[in-house]
């Protein structure tokens, strides 16, 4: 199946995830920040990243914004925001995913979500901010 990155500060959602999709036959790894998920970027390059929004250290759009910036091929890896912020249609635009599913989900639709963009495989195309200062 496919190699997916789960970066989320919810330590029982991302590991509860993480055992839901490994039985689903894909290999995940979790990172807890926004900074760990770029370290786990540059250990290995997954298929997909399923990226929560708010998080201590370094953001999801943070992230998305680093990854865009430092290239190396990474800003083509499609991105899946998955947050309980309000407007999260508004932070899937400025981060230029149209992969997002609010929380809480269900699990057959993020299934079926992450399944349309591993098929698809948009990349995100960001809309760079003067308040957003990625590392």
């Amino acid at each position: 199946m496919a190699d997916l990155l789960i970066v989320d500060d919810d330590v029982e959602l991302g590991d509860l995830l993480a055992d839901i999709l490994r039985e689903e036959g894909h290999e995940v790894r979790v990172g807890r920040s926004g900074r760990e998920g770029l370290a786990q970027l540059g250990d290995r390059q997954p298929d997909l990243v399923l990226l929560d929004v708010e998080m201590p250290v370094l953001t999801g759009p943070e992230m998305a914004y680093a990854v865009f910036l430092h290239d190396l091929g990474l800003e083509k890896i499609p991105i899946v925001l998955v947050s309980g912020v309000l407007d999260l249609r508004a932070v899937a635009a400025s981060v230029g995913t149209p992969y997002f599913l609010a929380k809480p989900y269900d699990m057959t639709r993020l299934l079926w979500l992450l399944s349309k963009a591993l098929v698809e495989r948009l990349p995100p195309h960001p809309t760079l901010r003067a308040d957003v200062h990625p590392p």
